[in-house]
């Protein structure tokens, strides 16, 4: 008799109720029949998953608004003691705050404003070798994957300060949306209307008037007349951003501050998909495998949120619930739309 072949849906749920192994060996070793971890490694060098199943899996969940956000940012899988693994890269990670070696995912979400909710729309690896992209390459791709084919409500786009280069603003601002993003501390900018030399933006002098209203300046080698408000945002006392948004019409700082802090929603998914999904512990070498793995945890991410939602809690609440099942032999996974039994 024919063995039944390991399906996505089997992956799936082996790394919904997962809390600290995710291995193969151990998947394989609680299988209800006994498995080779051959079997599973098969299934994940053959399958070819890719980032649109999970516009599949989450279109119908979003909510949408008009004055909607996009928030971009890219994470860094942890394989630093991996020596043999396609698509590792050194790369710095700022969990981390070093370079380590690992693989670069940058992440797409939607956040509804009003609502506050957020869902993982789309998401990109990073390996130039392979199809010669920058992740700035990458962050255009889902932002125009999401105004003409997502057809995607939204007004607003957020960025770390590694996106805010002026290709990526002046890209944004042609699409008639707004940004903001942080600069860095040592970016040329020039508030003087041409009056003084460009200066590092953490050597402007500002007013009293300019701390809460903001100001107007060029950033260096943007087009000659193209202006963006600036505003100097104190965090704590050990760390001040200063945030640029081609929203010339935003006079506050409070605002400002608002918006910015919306950007760490994405922090959150980050956070969230690490410690609930295992999408760091795969250690197979193959880039099929690790891609297969990684669009396998983000449907389990988004499993987990659809639940959690549904019952009121957080995903770490959801995700502990997710377990006890699996203790009791019954596991129901709604993103599929069926439901399975697996057993210890």
């Amino acid at each position: 008799m024919k063995k039944k072949a390991i399906t996505r849906l089997d992956y799936c749920q082996y790394l919904l109720v997962s809390q600290t192994n995710y291995t193969l060996t151990n998947y394989a070793e609680h299988h209800p029949e006994s498995i080779s971890h051959d079997r599973i490694n098969r299934y994940l060098r053959h399958d070819k998953l890719k980032p649109k199943l999970v516009w599949e899996k989450v279109k119908d969940d979003i909510v949408l608004d008009d004055d909607g956000y996009l928030i971009f940012d890219d994470s860094i899988l942890d394989k630093n003691h991996s020596h043999k693994i396609e698509l590792v890269n050194r790369q710095y990670s700022g969990n981390a705050h070093r370079i380590i070696k690992g693989i670069c995912i940058v992440n797409c979400i939607y956040v509804n404003p009003k609502t506050e909710q957020y869902w993982l729309i789309d998401y990109r690896i990073y390996d130039k070798t392979t199809d010669g992209k920058s992740k700035l390459d990458h962050l255009k791709d889902m932002l125009q994957h999401s105004i003409e084919h997502k057809q995607i409500k939204f007004k607003y786009v957020l960025m770390d300060t590694w996106y805010a280069t002026k290709d990526i603003m002046l890209y944004i601002d042609n699409l008639q949306k707004i940004y903001y993003c942080p600069l860095k501390s040592n970016r040329k900018v020039d508030d003087s209307k041409g009056v003084n030399p460009y200066k590092a933006v953490n050597e402007l002098t500002w007013t009293d008037q300019e701390q809460q209203n903001g100001k107007l300046i060029k950033i260096h080698a943007f087009p000659k007349d193209y202006k963006v408000q600036l505003f100097r945002v104190v965090v704590n006392e050990n760390r001040t951003d200063w945030i640029v948004t081609n929203d010339t019409t935003q006079d506050s700082s409070d605002g400002t501050r608002l918006v910015c802090a919306i950007r760490w929603k994405i922090e959150q998914f980050h956070r969230e998909l690490k410690q609930l999904t295992g999408i760091e512990a795969n250690q197979c070498r193959k880039a099929r495998i690790q891609r297969n793995h990684i669009c396998c945890c983000m449907l389990v991410w988004l499993q987990l949120a659809r639940q959690a939602k549904r019952l009121k809690q957080s995903l770490y609440q959801d995700g502990l619930d997710c377990h006890q099942r699996h203790h009791s032999g019954f596991i129901r996974w709604h993103t599929i739309g069926v439901c399975h039994p697996l057993e210890d």
